[in-house]
């Protein structure tokens, strides 16, 4: 019978198991020993519908849900699962806090000189949450570069969506980080921003939190060097991590073949146009700047 048990680390013991372990010469447990342990260490980010924990501790989301089924293809009952901040994924799995990331983590080219992914288990676009009834009319990422007045916007700290505003030229006043995702509803509510700018399906989740926010119904896209931005989310492990990464993305192309795994998506959320995208590209060629 599977066992699902869960650890909340605090911040400062985070801090002391990561340089605790940041040493030379460390290594990833292999996937025999993983299997041999009959346990597996893997962190989500508290987002929904990517990767969550319940009051009671039980990891949901799209990424864990397919990840049980995955490891428990490679004979692996038992998942450690653990909260941490998005910002601390990457790191995270640098120093060996954790063994696997179920966050459907966006597969970018810095990003892959850090950890290794899986090929894409979701593909998902931009949103943004506003005040309810959007007095400011806000509908782009646009505007908080072209409106002269000062509005703000909130993005979770180390996200792509942050970088995304950087790279359009936001004043780095006009942006107010946040680092868990209930923070943003309260930024807004209590007029710290104007709106908070994350993936559609994130911004989605958040709507129904508070009846003083919304989903801005008619956002447009932001387009960037031509293209509308989309992401690929995926699996993420160690550098050194190879041998269970090639199991889980062997693992996951059998999935991706079955219903059940366009169903899970479907069940959170994610639109026919969402998973179809999830097939374009392979990880290699998102690492090498595809998409």
């Amino acid at each position: 019978m599977k066992t699902n048990t869960f650890l909340m680390v605090s911040p400062v013991l985070a801090g002391a198991i990561a340089t605790l372990l940041a040493i030379p010469g460390l290594q990833a447990d292999t996937l025999e020993e993983i299997q041999q342990r009959g346990v597996i260490r893997i962190a989500v980010a508290d987002e929904k519908p990517y990767g969550y924990l319940n009051e009671e501790g039980n990891a949901l989301g799209v990424g864990p849900e397919i990840a049980r089924r995955i490891l428990e293809d490679l004979g692996i009952e038992e998942i450690e699962w653990v909260a941490t901040e998005f910002k601390n994924l990457i790191p995270g799995l640098e120093v060996g806090r954790f063994d696997m990331a179920a966050a459907e983590i966006a597969i970018l080219p810095e990003r892959c000189t850090r950890v290794l992914f899986s090929d894409p288990n979701t593909s998902y676009g931009e949103g943004l949450l506003v005040l309810a009834s959007n007095p400011n009319r806000l509908r782009a990422y646009e505007d908080f570069v072209e409106r002269p007045d000062t509005i703000r916007v909130a993005v979770q700290e180390g996200t792509v969506t942050q970088a995304m505003f950087e790279a359009l030229g936001v004043d780095p006043e006009r942006i107010v980080t946040v680092e868990r995702l209930t923070e943003a509803v309260d930024a807004i509510v209590r007029g710290r921003a104007d709106a908070f700018a994350a993936t559609g399906m994130t911004v989605a989740s958040l709507e129904q939190m508070s009846p003083q926010v919304e989903a801005e119904f008619n956002f447009t896209d932001p387009v960037i060097d031509g293209r509308e931005v989309r992401y690929f989310g995926g699996f993420a492990f160690p550098q050194d991590a190879e041998e269970l990464r090639d199991a889980v993305n062997a693992a996951l192309k059998e999935e991706k073949r079955n219903g059940d795994w366009q169903q899970t998506l479907t069940r959170y959320g994610f639109l026919q146009k969402d998973v179809l995208y999830s097939y374009r590209f392979t990880a290699e060629q998102l690492c090498h700047g595809a998409g």
